[in-house]
């Protein structure tokens, strides 16, 4: 079922013109002075506009998008909330390495929140977890139906399924916060100044090849997850 509505959204964003917004967490529960316990990294359509660390606790604008909105409301909605989300995904991290007790060390968790837009529709909002790089859990926002892509998390999944608190949050900042957001950077995105290609400096280049390069990175995501999802 999962993997059917995740193909779904992939052919929709490869025939319908989908926008999506990622923002991609790296959280440790310890670190050394001057490094970060907290790294995030922002995508719209695949292209980065923002990264975030919590040793400077600030956003870093990046590419043409992230200059546009770096003064914007959205600019600063969005550094509050990746402060927020930063810690509690953290807190959840560090009760993970409490209840697992891991003698070779922390974990690390990597969580990545996404929403996808055709128009003024809502196509689906996930939540993928992996923890120290393995994929772990999905989180399907819409129907709130919790997948476990690794057996050893099972009992993290049950745990999180249950914490009403926890699964109403992932939803609304997934499904409100980052809906709105996309919208928001959409209005810039199309302002956006179109380069001639002969004008285009080779890091423009690059990026026009990434845009190229999507479809088949979408079709790559879909073998991958669709043979996690559907092994034994």
């Amino acid at each position: 079922m999962l993997l059917a509505f995740i193909l779904l959204i992939i052919f929709a964003s490869m025939f319908l013109g989908t926008h999506s917004l990622c923002l991609d967490f790296t959280v440790k529960p310890q670190s050394r002075p001057g490094e970060s316990w907290c790294e995030v990294q922002g995508s719209v359509d695949k292209t980065a506009f923002l990264q975030y660390d919590s040793e400077s606790n600030k956003i870093k604008p990046l590419g043409h998008l992230g200059r546009e909105v770096n003064a914007t409301k959205t600019w600063t909605q969005l550094t509050e909330m990746l402060r927020e989300l930063g810690k509690e995904l953290r807190t959840i991290l560090l009760d993970i390495n409490l209840e697992q007790k891991m003698a070779r060390g922390h974990l690390t968790l990597q969580a990545k929140m996404s929403c996808q837009l055709e128009g003024n529709n809502d196509l689906g909002s996930f939540w993928n977890f992996s923890i120290d790089g393995q994929p772990s859990l999905c989180f399907n926002v819409m129907p709130m139906e919790w997948t476990v892509i690794n057996t050893r998390a099972r009992g993290i999944k049950e745990k999180w399924e249950n914490d009403r608190e926890l699964t109403e949050r992932l939803r609304k900042v997934s499904m409100g916060d980052c809906n709105h957001w996309l919208r928001e950077l959409l209005k810039h995105w199309k302002e956006m100044p179109t380069v001639p290609s002969s004008n285009m400096s080779s890091d423009q280049h690059w990026d026009e090849d990434k845009k190229l390069g999507l479809h088949a990175t979408n079709f790559l995501h879909l073998c991958v997850w669709g043979a996690i999802l559907t092994r034994d």
